[in-house]
């Protein structure tokens, strides 16, 4: 996306503090951060190839999570590279095409890992509730169809904001207190009204992401009503078996979410300390965590990763 030729003229280069108040801490801080960052780097890029080279793994469910493995290293390497350099080098310049490209990135892939997620949540109840219909609903062009069909909604969700930021005159102060830019976080610093950026940027996005959060809870809804009519409690384990890992990767993305949306809405007493920290630790936790957690409780996955790493034992 050509987001470089968006800039208005004379809007100088902003200036990214980094978290105000801990700024003796950031080279201690950047530490764990980069330990975080470079998990995340390691186990997605381990995902993706695993994904790619096995033809075992070459069905929807690890389709859907290859995407999400690159999603989650899109959102992570949009952010951590510039924060760590804050941490290490004091507060960095960033050029105003460049705060647009790195504000749309950030929000686009935090809208397409939901949107992921949503259909992660369809490929286990179509495994579960219909299962010998599974790869007559879910063939290669249906799968196609719905990552082409997610990647456009989250395009068409936040792209508007791009352009809504961009109308913006800066006439003020360009310094950001915050390790990257994000919608709202620009959008106060211009010395106009931006009414209509707080109502596109809070509505929009975010009832997405709850319309996602209802489907994902009908879903389950459904699914556990197929798993408790099953006969057996060894089939009832192992439909259940297969969801555990979708299960906690959903809650690690929309509990942090939704408690930093209410903390930004309804906490005014909440330091901008915390504020910017938790929104740090939230773009490389979930995306470090979740390989792990697939690798842990995914039996295909755990066992290809032995194989890759420990090829003499799994012999």
């Amino acid at each position: 996306m050509a987001l470089y030729n968006l800039s208005t003229p004379h809007t100088g280069p902003f200036t990214l503090l980094g978290i105000p108040g801990l700024e003796a801490y950031h080279v201690w801080i950047s530490i764990p951060f980069c330990f975080i960052y470079s998990v995340a780097l390691v186990g997605n890029s381990v995902l993706l190839y695993l994904i790619a080279m096995e033809r075992s793994l070459h069905a929807p469910m690890f389709f859907f999570l290859s995407m999400l493995a690159l999603t989650d290293l899109v959102l992570s390497t949009t952010c951590v590279p510039k924060t760590l350099s804050i941490f290490w080098f004091g507060p960095q310049k960033i050029s105003f095409p460049g705060c647009l490209t790195q504000l749309f990135f950030l929000h686009y892939s935090f809208v397409l890992d939901s949107a992921i997620l949503l259909a992660m949540a369809f490929d286990r109840y179509v495994a579960i509730c219909s299962p010998l219909r599974y790869t007559t609903i879910l063939t290669p062009k249906a799968i196609i169809k719905i990552a082409v069909g997610i990647s456009f909604r989250s395009f068409c969700v936040f792209v508007p904001c791009v352009f809504l930021v961009n109308r913006l005159p800066f006439c003020r102060t360009h310094v950001i207190a915050h390790t990257y830019c994000e919608h709202i976080g620009v959008a106060r610093l211009a010395c106009a009204d931006i009414s209509l950026n707080i109502w596109y940027g809070f509505c929009v996005p975010i009832m997405t992401v709850i319309i996602d959060v209802m489907l994902i809870a009908v879903s389950y809804t459904l699914i556990l009503r197929a798993v408790f009519r099953l006969p057996s409690r060894d089939a009832r384990q192992k439909a259940l078996g297969t969801c555990g890992s979708h299960v906690c990767v959903i809650l690690m993305f929309y509990i942090p979410a939704f408690f930093s949306i209410l903390a930004h809405r309804f906490g005014r007493n909440v330091p901008l300390t915390f504020h910017i920290m938790f929104a740090n630790l939230y773009v490389i936790i979930p995306p470090a965590l979740n390989p792990i957690v697939y690798g842990v409780k995914t039996k295909q996955i755990r066992d290809k990763v032995i194989v890759l790493l420990l090829p003499k034992r799994s012999q």
